[in-house]
């Protein structure tokens, strides 16, 4: 369950615009469309991009990925400035292992109840951009991440970047599974027994590459 951290993110939906869509402009100024600096729409290219996740137990651990149904980033000059995504989660998989019966539990009501809620999403509410760390990140991402229904806010730091028409965003964040309703085995259960316990925190990996749209 938890892998859904480990390929992400990421951050990493939403066939909602994404964030940073600029402010109405005053009367009399030119359109958005008009303007330079103007956000331009770059669509998701599903099949480059990926979100894995790992999660952890005592005495071991499972990772997986969930596929990246659809999406888009807004980008002004070579900055990506806002985006929303839509992770499919009954298409979720586990990686480790064929057993059929760990990926039915996850997809159980005991943990991402996929056939109530068959997708995820993540809007991004802001990105800021800071001092490159020694993993590469450029960026603070900041946005609405949606699971089971249930919606929290959350950051992280990302590696993004813009060139030749292509928008990409990589990195790593960590999820508490509990402020989404996954309790099942979590160390605040007093029933959980000790050598039963799955780690409340999962980690999320992401890698979203993006493609401007042609103009028509």
């Amino acid at each position: 369950m938890k892998k859904l951290v480990y390929s992400l993110l990421v951050a990493s939906t939403l066939l909602a615009l994404p964030a940073f869509t600029p402010a109405p402009a005053p009367a009399g100024a030119p359109t958005a469309t008009g303007r330079k600096d103007a956000a331009e729409t770059y669509t998701v290219q599903t099949q480059l991009s990926s979100l894995g996740w790992l999660a952890k137990k005592v005495g071991g651990q499972h990772h997986g990925a969930v596929p990246v149904k659809e999406g888009a980033v807004q980008v002004k000059g070579k900055q990506i400035v806002g985006g929303s995504f839509t992770f499919d989660m009954a298409g979720l998989v586990v990686e480790d292992t064929e057993s059929p019966r760990l990926l039915a539990h996850l997809k159980s009501d005991d943990f991402f109840s996929t056939e109530k809620n068959p997708t995820a999403t993540f809007v991004i509410t802001s990105l800021k951009p800071i001092k490159n760390d020694d993993r590469g990140n450029n960026a603070e991402v900041t946005g609405n991440l949606t699971v089971k229904g249930i919606t929290k806010s959350i950051t992280f730091p990302a590696k993004t970047g813009v060139k030749d028409g292509l928008a990409s965003a990589t990195g790593t964040t960590t999820i508490d599974r509990t402020q989404f309703d996954i309790k099942y085995r979590s160390k605040s259960l007093l029933d959980t027994a000790a050598d039963k316990v799955i780690d409340d925190l999962f980690i999320i990996s992401f890698n979203i590459i993006a493609k401007k749209e042609a103009r028509s």
